[in-house]
């Protein structure tokens, strides 16, 4: 397989400092264009659409989308009906229906679509899911706490529909546990806190069970001040797993396994080129689900207006 000519649909914060400099670094890829009407990278073609991406660059082969997440749909849709493989920052859609529309389509037309649940390639959870594979689980908590004013600093729609709120990185957690958990669980309950002067969580609190009733507990948080907390704990009939740092270090038992520097966006892209040379696609909703599971099963609290 030659070098895969890709535009980067968005060029903000999470295109700059992830996607960029993971396409840089990957020999399957070069970056040709950009497309967004407020923003460009210095050394890079631009172009104000997807639509004039597409024309003015028509050999692109792959479409990388980072916009916020109530505009992938429509672009995703423009990108596969050129036959171009997409990959999707998370969450992939801002609807269940709406990835669903965009599987649909990649099938028809023979093109790779990529959900890329980046936390699924940081360093510890390979091995935690082949580690708790032939192991029965006492209990799961999920602690994933960070500050809003310093990874989404004045990025307003995440607080509008669509935007998910704390959700944004809490799915992240969802998509390590459903990726490394060996039954499925389910939600049975779930508190979610909403700013006075927002409309999406600030907090939330979901209680599941899986499949054989094992209790799974998750606080999310967008109010942590500074040591950020990504940690996942999981009480086995053989011992206790534990990922932190949002899964760059392993622990069993107390005794620290794997700790390695985060990669998750080289893993991502490396996984992508994969799909495009295979000709195939990998979009998994179960982190989504659970997220619009929690709005349709939590208790909504409202809490002090939030003033960034």
């Amino acid at each position: 397989m030659g070098t895969i000519d890709i535009g980067l649909v968005g060029v903000g914060k999470i295109a700059r400092d992830q996607h960029r400099p993971a396409i840089d670094a990957d020999p399957n890829f070069r970056l040709v264009a950009t497309a967004d009407p407020h923003a460009r990278l210095a050394d890079v073609t631009s172009y104000a659409s997807l639509t004039a991406m597409l024309e003015g660059e028509p050999g692109l082969q792959a479409i990388a989308i980072c916009t916020p997440t109530h505009l992938r749909h429509s672009l995703a849709r423009l990108a596969l009906e050129h036959g171009r493989a997409v990959l999707l920052e998370k969450p992939p859609g801002a609807s269940l229906s709406e990835v669903e529309d965009l599987v649909a389509l990649a099938e028809r037309r023979g093109c790779p679509l990529f959900a890329a649940w980046h936390s699924r390639f940081a360093p510890g959870v390979a091995r935690a899911r082949a580690w708790l594979a032939e192991r029965e689980i006492r209990g799961v908590e999920i602690e994933w706490k960070e500050d809003v004013r310093v990874w989404h600093p004045g990025q307003a729609w995440i607080w509008e529909p669509g935007g998910m709120g704390v959700f944004d990185p809490g799915i992240n957690a969802l998509s390590i546990v459903t990726e490394i958990l060996p039954q499925p669980f389910f939600l049975r309950s779930a508190s979610l806190a909403v700013p006075a002067n927002r409309q999406t969580p600030i907090a939330a609190e979901l209680a599941f069970v899986d499949a054989r009733k094992a209790p799974i507990q998750a606080v999310f948080d967008f109010r942590q001040t500074g040591p950020q907390t990504w940690e996942i704990r999981v009480a086995t009939t053989d011992g206790e797993l534990v990922l932190t740092r949002g899964g760059s270090c392993l622990a069993i038992d107390g005794e620290v396994v794997l700790e390695e520097d985060e990669r998750e966006y080289p893993g991502l892209y490396a996984r992508f080129a994969e799909l495009i040379a295979a000709h195939a696609s990998d979009v998994d909703l179960g982190p989504l689900r659970h997220v619009a599971d929690a709005c349709l099963l939590g208790r909504r609290e409202t809490v002090e207006a939030f003033v960034e």
